[in-house]
């Protein structure tokens, strides 16, 4: 079975998420992107910052990570942006193909 996961991304302006979600749908490396508005609260350089953000939960394969990783870093404006992976430990089976049916097979 393959290595299934979400990986979360942090954006800072729906703009910013489009691209990025674009870019990694138009090379295979996301099956689907699901993008909300979220209120982050976060330490930076010292100070406690709150922040409107747009979190995107980016299904995919994780064999793809570093290259996930690599297009999001290219296009992303933060300095340090959230890029975490969480797998996926169960799913509908129909579902999971769809995932490895539409990303990059290496």
């Amino acid at each position: 079975m393959a290595d299934y996961g979400v990986v979360l991304v942090t954006a800072s302006s729906p703009e910013e998420a489009r691209a990025i979600s674009e870019v990694l749908l138009q090379e295979k490396l996301a099956a689907c992107i699901s993008t909300t508005a979220i209120q982050s609260l976060y330490v930076w350089e010292g100070a406690v910052q709150d922040d409107q953000e747009w979190q995107l939960m980016i299904k995919t394969d994780l064999s793809l990570f570093s290259e996930v990783e690599a297009k999001i870093k290219a296009v992303h404006s933060y300095d340090v942006p959230e890029i975490i992976a969480l797998p996926i430990v169960q799913g509908s089976t129909l579902y999971l193909d769809w995932i490895g049916e539409s990303t990059v097979n290496l």
